[in-house]
């Protein structure tokens, strides 16, 4: 499988029923992008909606980004993916993460445990005994050097989530060049800063109170002061593209100098606002 130079990143649980979820994807695939990823959170399950969204597509990759390995076995995952490749023409990729604490202690009652080691040992299992493993369709979540590290070891790639062209250069040289780097890039196209950071603030509430991103913005080069009251203007510019489609392609295309072989477009819009989302991918579609 190859990876196209653009994608599209979107929660599947802010469609209001599989209707809308259908019309989304089939905009997404009608606009040129090449493959749609999504999260598990709370809502729908992840190989369930996956399935459903490649059903109503006929090219257009689907990427979990991610599926939590906290979810199902690895077992589970390998047969997952693999049914999902064999029923819709080879166009599901899995992305897999170790999620997080609140997620996997709070939600799930399992225990959380060492993310490098634990994420190391579910992949030697989905690995284990099968011919042409190194060509599954497999990447993980990582930002850290080490997951980084691990993700160019034993998987085809990584899919860095909440960082900035500063990071997709370090995650590049970690990598090395036969790797996917692909990266997800929230945007809004609006050019009033009031109305564009409140967006971004918006977006990245959920975020800003979890140890895994917090510690991985510090490392980018963030302070505490940057984190806090719900994230400076400075942090928020730099997570949430913003301002003209023109101005907004110069920053996703800092992510390709840097090094990204795939960028993920998250549009950011007001609730239900979805001829202002399809509007933007549009705009997009050719950076």
């Amino acid at each position: 499988m190859k990876l196209g130079r653009l994608g599209v990143w979107y929660s599947p649980d802010k469609h209001a029923g599989p209707q809308p979820m259908a019309a989304f994807v089939k905009t997404v695939e009608r606009l040129g992008y090449d493959t749609l990823w999504y999260p598990e959170s709370r809502g729908y399950e992840s190989f369930s909606v996956a399935g459903y969204m490649l059903s109503q597509t006929t090219r257009l990759k689907i990427g979990s980004s991610i599926a939590s390995i906290y979810a199902r076995d690895a077992f589970t995952s390998r047969r997952g993916m693999i049914s999902l490749n064999q029923l819709y023409g080879d166009r599901f990729i899995l992305g897999l993460g170790v999620s997080h604490v609140p997620m996997v202690e709070g939600v799930r009652g399992h225990v959380y445990e060492k993310p490098v080691p634990t994420m190391r040992g579910y992949l030697d299992r989905i690995m284990k005994g099968e011919t042409g493993a190194g060509d599954f369709p497999i990447c993980i979540a990582a930002l850290g050097p080490l997951m980084l590290k691990l993700a160019g070891q034993m998987t085809r790639g990584a899919v860095p989530y909440n960082t900035i062209p500063k990071h997709t250069a370090e995650a590049a040289k970690i990598l090395g060049p036969e790797k996917w780097l692909a990266v997800e890039q929230k945007v809004t196209i609006e050019t009033d800063p009031v109305k564009a950071r409140a967006l971004g603030r918006q977006e990245l509430s959920r975020y800003l109170v979890l140890d895994n991103y917090r510690n991985a913005w510090l490392g980018m080069g963030f302070t505490e002061a940057d984190l806090s009251n719900g994230g400076s203007d400075a942090f928020i510019d730099a997570m949430v593209l913003w301002g003209s489609a023109e101005q907004v392609k110069a920053g996703l295309r800092a992510h390709f100098t840097a090094g990204a072989t795939h960028v993920a477009i998250q549009p950011a819009h007001a609730a239900g606002d979805a001829a202002g989302r399809d509007a933007m991918l549009a705009a997009l579609a050719d950076t």
